[in-house]
């Protein structure tokens, strides 16, 4: 029959705490995309060098900020795509007398 093991009462181990560029980075990556990617790789970079929390958070900044950037970029391209092709056709149009 085997002794159960206990702990010391009042023993927890060590809280780590959150890195404050990983939230910012995941906040940021909403607002204004660019910004939460380079948080997002700041916010990593310490993480791994203090050991902190924090890199999820940081990595969904930075997956977050890439993706919505592509989005923009695309979305500002086919606006251009759109307003050159407008006006190209806009000389084909018949004029009234």
């Amino acid at each position: 029959m085997s002794q159960p093991q206990y702990q010391q009462p009042g023993y927890y181990p060590p809280h780590r705490q959150t890195n404050g560029m990983a939230i910012a980075a995941l906040i940021t990556a909403f607002l204004f995309s660019p910004a939460g990617i380079v948080l997002g790789v700041l916010a990593r970079k310490q993480i791994r060098r203090t050991g902190e929390e924090g890199w999820g958070m940081a990595t969904a900044g930075l997956i977050v900020g890439v993706v919505l950037t592509v989005l923009w970029v695309l979305a500002i391209v086919l606006w251009v795509v759109l307003v050159v092709w407008l006006y190209r056709e806009a000389s084909n149009l018949p004029v009234p007398r």
